[in-house]
């Protein structure tokens, strides 16, 4: 046995206590490979921050020079049956085993059919009747959404949202309207393109106000494409009749609903899709990110009608479904349906339980504290303190991510414990503090009296 398959066999929890930070951060090797890597991979890539994991159980990541963090990013909401866990990796081990690639653009996967038909029995779609097409990425399924409206309607134009994100290529991107780098040298654009305001049920008023009686007819709108919660763009999540009024507004013009729950869906939320917690059916409805566990699988779930509008070679891919993917989707819709999306909800309100008196106790720094499930952000007073809050996590051994202009967000695995959840709040709240500096003493002795230093914050 080498040591690699040593080390391999001890568990990272049993190791010892997590977080545990045995290097300064980052230690002498993630600064070397940092090195290494800016000598060969490109530049886009936006890094958040210089970690350099190896290696990851459940929650808990080990990085190249042996500290162990607190994963509360979870691959930005993909890992959301955790790391390596063990009926995702034994269902990718024994399908990979019989048969790891078989184009399912050409030939008939059994495989994939069953995540079709598992997908579309767990998606309230409109009318009832649903079916799938698979591919890699989220993106790609977005991609696949604008072209099954225009094609299935027969209209050109399409409506997104400011603030929100779909993706990087170039539909996607055209939709995307979180942050105007993700444009900048990039166009012209996707044509045909609108971006309404979002989340008040006030704004709703746009779309006849300014896009039906200025810009363009309403029976010209194919889609109007929206996250149920905002991911990238904030962890915003929408007034109780925002999602209500889409559904009505497209009903009323046979304008297609679109939820991309890339983000927000696989159980996220404390449902196994967030539309469900407004009770809204949308036309077409898009998962990517945790429904596979990290491996590569997006998923677009349409109204049967719509995708049977589609003739053979209207779309396709080579991977997109491949057998391994399909087998850890399986897995994961296994484990969500039998406890993690409940789990979710669970841990998710001990969280909001216990990030609300950081706006309290550092009234100037922490601005507003939001989420659902565990989709959960925090927004600070200015972007400058929200990264300086992720790097202060970041030395303690939490690994967290900013989101928006100024919120970070805490996206842990579905698999959280109760000791998990506790420890990563008590670090991050020791985070808030230190950017925070010293508190006033009558800020101090006003948030003490209203109860809001808890006992994770004095921990911290």
């Amino acid at each position: 046995m080498t040591q690699a398959q040593a080390k391999a066999q001890v568990p990272l929890r049993e190791a010892r206590s997590v977080p545990s930070i045995v290097t300064e951060l980052p230690g002498p090797r993630a600064r070397a490979h940092v090195e290494f890597d800016h000598a060969w991979t490109s530049p886009s890539l936006p890094r958040a921050y210089p970690l350099v994991p190896v290696r990851g159980e459940g929650l808990t990541v080990e990085d190249i020079d042996g500290n162990l963090f607190l994963d509360f990013a979870a691959g930005i909401a993909v890992n959301s049956t955790g790391h390596a866990h063990p009926a995702v990796v034994r269902a990718i081990e024994e399908q990979a085993g019989e048969l790891i690639h078989f184009s399912a653009s050409d030939f008939y996967l059994p495989i994939y059919a069953e995540v079709c038909r598992r997908l579309a029995r767990t998606a309230p779609i409109a009318g009832g009747r649903a079916r799938t097409y698979l591919g890699n990425s989220g993106t790609e399924v977005v991609e696949a959404s604008i072209k099954l409206a225009r094609f299935a309607t027969g209209r050109p134009y399409v409506v997104a949202f400011l603030g929100a994100f779909h993706g990087r290529t170039y539909g996607s991107v055209s939709l995307t309207a979180s942050k105007a780098k993700y444009h900048a040298g990039f166009g012209p654009l996707l044509p045909g393109v609108f971006h309404a305001p979002y989340g008040r049920v006030d704004d709703l008023r746009w779309f006849d106000e300014v896009l039906f009686e200025r810009l363009v007819p309403a029976d010209e709108v194919a889609a109007i494409v929206v996250e149920p919660v905002q991911g990238e763009g904030g962890y915003i999540v929408p007034e109780a009749g925002f999602l209500r009024g889409l559904r009505q507004l497209s009903d009323r013009h046979g304008i297609l609903l679109v939820a991309d729950e890339i983000q927000s869906g696989a159980g996220r939320t404390g449902r196994m899709w967030a539309v469900e917690h407004w009770g809204v059916e949308p036309d077409i409805l898009l998962t990517a990110k945790g429904i596979a566990s990290g491996m590569p699988l997006g998923g677009m779930v349409a109204r049967a009608d719509l995708l049977e509008s589609w003739t053979a070679g209207a779309h396709g891919s080579t991977y997109g479904g491949n057998p391994v993917a399909c087998a850890a989707a399986l897995a994961t819709i296994d484990l969500l349906e039998g406890g993690l999306v409940e789990n979710a909800r669970v841990r998710g309100a001990q969280a909001l339980d216990a990030l609300r008196p950081l706006i309290s106790r550092h009234p100037r720094l922490v601005r507003d504290v939001r989420g659902i499930g565990l989709m959960l952000g925090v927004e600070f007073d200015t972007p400058e303190h929200a990264e300086e809050v992720q790097w202060a996590a970041f030395q303690r051994g939490l690994l967290v991510l900013e989101c928006g202009k100024r919120a970070v967000r805490l996206s842990p695995p579905l698999t959280v414990s109760d000791d998990e959840m506790t420890t990563a709040l008590r670090l991050f709240a020791a985070a808030g503090a230190e950017v925070a500096g010293p508190a006033e003493p009558d800020v101090r002795e006003e948030a003490e009296a209203a109860g809001a230093i808890t006992g994770v914050e004095a921990a911290g």
